[in-house]
């Protein structure tokens, strides 16, 4: 049980600190403007004219930071900073968002495999959700003393833990090229200047820091239980 509450509480701190550090170059981004004058709702439907992508709508949500691409019904959605921002920040994030759009266009095999993956997922959460409750009233006791209900959690737990880690690495790579699709785009096209794209770079690389440190996590929860697993056989 000590061994789950440390790795929970390291991941916390570092998620806390890559967020802040995210927001923060962001928020210092966002007050250089670009100089081109493009808005990000502009530079997405740019580049969505350039790869020959007609059918996904541009949307508007709010929340910061909230940039998403709907592959069920295919809309590329901006913050409301983003969608009309003028900066490095905004055409960031924006052609980033666009990326996924091209990778769902082209049909990129680890967005497909991550797609594939989400109701398995979805469940896996689920089951997360209601088995962290039981471990807390109890279950962690059960565990330890190898009782019946206790290997049949410890086994949950560690399929449970197998989907989520498997989707959280497999969505390192459509992170990753996602914004390389968007920096090679945005030079390619000169819609940004050379200063103007090591910001966007910059701020893409905090973006994706954040999935980082969730894979992490992810590894190490199931390496967790695994070793809890393997270490009874020596008992």
């Amino acid at each position: 049980m000590n061994g789950i509450i440390l790795i929970s509480v390291v991941f916390m701190g570092i998620s806390w600190i890559v967020s802040n550090r995210l927001k923060s170059k962001f928020k210092k981004y966002s007050k250089i403007g670009l100089r081109n004058g493009l808005s990000g709702a502009e530079i997405a439907q740019k580049m969505l004219n350039d790869n020959g992508i007609y059918d996904v709508k541009i949307t508007q949500v709010n929340g910061q930071l909230t940039d998403h691409y709907n592959p069920q019904n295919r809309t590329v959605n901006l913050s409301t900073d983003v969608y009309h921002g003028r900066s490095a920040a905004a055409a960031a994030v924006a052609s980033h968002e666009v990326g996924h759009a091209v990778q769902h266009a082209t049909a990129y095999a680890a967005l497909k495999m991550r797609s594939a993956m989400v109701p398995a997922v979805s469940l896996a959460s689920r089951m997360m959700g209601m088995m962290n409750m039981f471990l807390f009233m109890g279950g962690f006791y059960m565990i330890s003393q190898g009782s019946a209900i206790g290997n049949m959690l410890l086994i949950a737990l560690i399929v449970a833990n197998v989907a989520i880690t498997a989707f959280s690495l497999i969505t390192l790579p459509v992170e990753f090229d996602a914004s390389k699709r968007a920096l090679n785009w945005m030079e390619a096209r000169n819609v940004v200047n050379q200063q103007e794209h090591g910001m966007a770079k910059d701020a893409l690389k905090w973006a994706a820091m954040t999935y980082v440190v969730g894979a992490l996590a992810a590894v190490a929860n199931l390496a967790y239980y695994v070793m809890i697993f393997l270490g009874r056989g020596d008992d």
